[in-house]
């Protein structure tokens, strides 16, 4: 599910500007379907992810977890990736804006001062260059304080998981995320590792969850074009409320789709997502401005042409930088250089139940 879902959040990192807006209405239906795959159905990724990077955390118990181990591992799978990424991002831009080139596509570089330049390359106080690596961000600071979120999850769930909620859903301040959904979505996977849930036992429902989860996005959808781009408090709620119902529409996914081969492919993808994720974006913005430049008026064929072309190149980079750099390839990828699962966990026709671990 985490190519799945990464290439669903290159749909959202899609660029425009304000005259190509899909609340400014020039391109009619064409405008509401980016709104329903960019602002609804594909706004599901991050609390996903989240989820099953908590789940994953905590798959062995929490006896057995090891806080110092943990941390000293995700540095290197986490950590030391979003400062690579983020850091040749902006200094690339640097250097680009000194030659006049990029200026007005992202944030002034050259002129920031240090407390700018602090939360650019940490994303200490808003969002990073590289804009969707602030999901490492959160992400990390959910590790560091996921001792204390397993603790509260073991022995008061229902509680713990209904103040998160809250916090996610009403318009209180992040404090120190950037993104709440994260949080919750992250506590959500400690939850149902913690407590051996069998999420399997949903399976059977997939169909109905996949088509309810698609109807409320639908619903959603609908509402943002009519009230956008300055969504009511109210519609703000809704968006968090369906982008966590997300998390079980994306599982009740998986169980369809990983017993096709088509999942059996995906399932052996290793890095390339996290490779993805990484370099979406910059491309994209790369993509823009030779588009901008190119004259074309209409907007449509970039928002069609653009994330497919993205996530062919950065697979046929990876490929490539997989034969030729591996181990340069293993540090940008945080050790992520390929399958995580056993030769005989692969094949979901050989089991009638696959596990949780080979769908995410």
């Amino acid at each position: 599910m985490r190519i799945v879902l990464i290439s669903g959040i290159v749909f959202v990192h899609v660029p425009y500007d304000p005259a190509t807006s899909p609340y400014a209405g020039n391109y009619g239906g064409f405008d509401w379907l980016r709104v329903f795959l960019g602002d609804s159905l594909f706004r599901v990724g991050v609390p996903c992810l989240s989820a099953i990077s908590g789940y994953l955390l905590f798959r062995r118990g929490l006896d057995r977890f090891d806080y110092r181990k943990t941390l000293k591992t995700k540095a290197r799978t986490v950590l030391l990736p979003f400062l690579l990424w983020n850091g040749a991002f902006l200094a690339l831009v640097f250097v680009a804006q000194g030659e006049e080139i990029s200026s007005g596509y992202l944030p002034d570089v050259a002129d920031a001062n240090a407390r700018e330049w602090l939360t650019l390359v940490f994303a200490l106080e808003g969002m990073p260059i590289n804009l969707p690596l602030y999901f490492l961000r959160d992400l990390l600071l959910c590790i560091v304080l996921s001792p204390a979120l397993a603790w509260l999850i073991k022995r008061y769930p229902a509680q713990t998981l209904a103040v998160l909620l809250v916090y996610v859903v009403l318009p209180f301040p992040n404090g120190i995320f950037l993104k709440k959904s994260i949080l919750l979505g992250f506590s959500a996977g400690i939850y149902l590792s913690l407590h051996e849930v069998d999420i399997r036992r949903f399976d059977r429902f997939s169909w109905a969850i996949v088509v309810a989860f698609i109807a409320a996005a639908l619903l959603l959808s609908a509402l943002l074009y009519q009230y956008g781009p300055d969504f009511p408090i109210w519609l703000d709620m809704l968006r968090s409320l369906t982008a966590l119902f997300g998390i079980a529409g994306s599982w009740a996914v998986s169980a369809l789709l990983v017993r096709t081969s088509i999942g059996a492919s995906l399932a052996r993808v290793g890095g390339l997502s996290f490779w993805i994720f990484c370099t979406h974006f910059p491309l994209l913005v790369l993509f823009w401005m030779i588009w901008n430049r190119m004259d074309v008026a209409y907007y449509p064929t970039f928002y069609c042409t653009a994330p497919f072309v993205a996530i062919a190149t950065l697979a046929c980079a990876h490929a490539l930088a997989r034969r030729w750099l591996p181990n340069v390839t293993a540090i940008l990828t945080g050790s992520r250089t390929g399958s995580t699962l056993k030769a005989s966990e692969r094949a979901p026709t050989v089991r009638s139940e696959p596990s949780p671990q080979q769908r995410t």
